[in-house]
């Protein structure tokens, strides 16, 4: 199973960001774009792991003790930058609590051989992809100059930073990840409550 740990979003919240999606996807048509439905906030990805390791994934989850907290869905921007983009996102702003809950699971699934992370976590909300293109927000070696958000870019210059709305986060979810080729299908597999 091909698994990571995320948060959910509010239904209003995702009602929002897919009527703004249904106004600006003309713009870049060629993009790999997220179905409203799928939109979440990525905590951790884990990777292809067993049913027995899932289920101490599961186990080893249950003990990440973290408080809730507020998160804004605000602005847009492009990773891996303007000149090269190959993601179109949502920016996220909240408390130190969200990095810290992130943090949180990524030592707990390292203990059983998860990898830890080498960067620094870094919230944003995926909207579109670039065909073929690396979801990463870091510049990889393939990374060009080009054109695929050109006309997505020159729409949301005239628009103001678009707000989505703030939720309080009471849980994260351990999902798993399907692939298909109408895209990537994600399926809760266990919620963890935050205090």
């Amino acid at each position: 199973m091909r698994l990571f740990v995320g948060l959910d979003i509010d239904e209003g919240i995702r009602n929002r960001i897919a009527r703004f999606l249904e106004g600006v996807r003309e713009f870049s048509p060629d993009a790999r774009w997220v179905r409203p439905e799928s939109l979440h906030v990525t905590l951790k990805f884990i990777g292809e792991q067993s049913e027995d390791q899932t289920e101490k994934i599961k186990r080893q989850l249950e003990t990440v003790a973290a408080n809730s907290f507020e998160v804004s869905f605000r602005g847009y921007g492009f990773f891996p930058g303007v000149r090269a983009p190959r993601v179109f996102w949502v920016g996220i702003e909240a408390t130190p609590a969200l990095s810290a809950l992130a943090s949180l699971v990524d030592e707990n699934v390292a203990r059983l051989g998860v990898p830890k992370e080498e960067h620094a976590f870094t919230p944003h909300l995926t909207l579109a992809r670039t065909a073929g293109g690396s979801g990463s927000p870091r510049r990889q070696k393939h990374d060009r100059p080009n054109r695929s958000f050109q006309r997505l870019q020159e729409k949301l210059a005239a628009l103001g930073a678009p707000e989505f709305g703030t939720m309080t986060a009471r849980e994260f979810f351990l999902y798993q990840s399907q692939t298909s080729p109408g895209g990537a299908r994600y399926t809760k597999l266990a919620p963890f409550v935050l205090r």
